[in-house]
């Protein structure tokens, strides 16, 4: 109780008269004996009990967040709005002419292509959840969320980054059964498979993302509430709460590593084997020609990856809210942008497909 006072100093503390009045009742029934020890017990349990019961209903009138992320300088504030502007036009164009290059090629209907046309519709689901947010924000000069705006920040963002963690794993296993077992590809990755994958791990994040939003609705929170990052992201907002986030906390650690875990294990072990069919081939240019194949994966993966470490352990273990605020940058706006680059340089299938698209343009002809 005395914790919970301590982190929201603005939360009105509950009065003492209804137990001065208990205390006094109390007082008045010591001649009855028995009854006076038996109110005596009730004593402390109603005390406790009634202090609960008003505490939530006072720390929960939270309305709203402050996203105080990035910077408050006006001049600096038009330049940023710019710059992310144009990151989200690029990151929604680049990943939207993947989609229409995989679904309007024919020859592009494979697995491979099929899970990457997927995880550029969910980068392009990532960056909507949350930069138009902060550009609104910039744009009115008001950088309030609303409590149910936050809370749907949080659902969608573990719902979508979840999805491309496993989007990730199903790839590299495609490029897995690909390398080492040519012969019996078409026969495990059934078209049957692959969009059996898709609604599956569509459910298992919407499973985990309502968990760590209902969880949230348990908890207190104080009446003015700031938050320095630029959306609402769920570490961050669990330390705002004013009530214990135990149960958050151990929610959160264990999905992450069981949703991240698995798919990372996942990747590990199909790198693992593709590495060991490539070092069987006797030519070094059929090494270099095998392993290429999975280059932009692999820098796809070690850019999410990567940041997202960096993301966690700076926001566990750094007291400084602007390299927190960087890391979860690099996160959420980063790979998203630069996914459908790495994707079109590096591979000419893609780049054949584009070409067609563009070349339909009476613009470009």
């Amino acid at each position: 109780m005395v914790a919970q006072h301590e982190k929201c100093h603005q939360c009105p503390q509950v009065v003492n008269e209804e137990i001065v009045m208990l205390i006094k009742s109390s007082s008045a029934a010591a001649a009855t004996g028995p009854a006076t020890t038996h109110l005596m017990v009730l004593l402390p349990y109603v005390s406790i009990r009634f202090t609960n019961t008003l505490e939530p209903r006072n720390h929960t009138s939270v309305s709203e967040f402050l996203l105080l992320g990035l910077t408050e300088d006006p001049e600096l504030q038009l330049l940023i709005f710019s710059l992310f502007l144009t990151l989200y036009l690029v990151t929604v164009l680049g990943n939207l002419l993947i989609v229409l290059a995989v679904s309007s090629d024919s020859h592009l209907h494979t697995p491979m292509y099929f899970f990457l046309s997927n995880l550029s519709f969910t980068d392009i689901c990532v960056s909507t959840t949350t930069i138009p947010k902060m550009l609104v924000n910039f744009h009115t000069q008001n950088q309030s969320i609303t409590y149910m705006g936050c809370l749907s920040q949080i659902f969608f963002v573990v719902v979508f980054a979840g999805v491309e963690n496993f989007l990730l794993a199903a790839m590299a296993y495609d490029g897995c059964v690909d390398i080492c077992h040519p012969l019996r590809y078409t026969v495990i990755m059934n078209p049957s498979f692959c969009g059996l994958l898709i609604p599956l791990s569509l459910f298992l994040n919407v499973v985990d993302a309502l968990l760590h939003s209902l969880r949230v609705l348990q908890l207190s929170f104080c009446t003015d509430l700031e938050t320095l990052h630029f959306f609402c992201e769920l570490a961050q907002v669990l330390k705002l709460a004013s009530s214990s986030t135990l149960i958050n906390n151990i929610l959160l650690y264990f999905v992450v590593g069981i949703y991240g875990g698995i798919p990372l294990s996942g990747i590990i072990f199909s790198y693992t084997q593709i590495v060991s069919s490539v070092l069987r081939i006797p030519s070094a240019g059929g090494k270099y020609k095998t392993f290429s194949t999975c280059g932009s994966h692999l820098s796809v993966v070690s850019l999410l990856y990567g940041t997202s470490l960096v993301m966690y352990i700076s926001s566990t273990f750094t007291l400084s809210s602007k390299k927190t605020e960087i890391a979860s940058l690099m996160y959420i706006v980063v790979p998203q942008m630069i996914n459908p680059f790495i994707y079109s340089l590096r591979n000419r299938d893609i780049q054949l497909s584009l070409r067609k698209i563009i070349g339909r343009i009476p613009f470009f002809k």
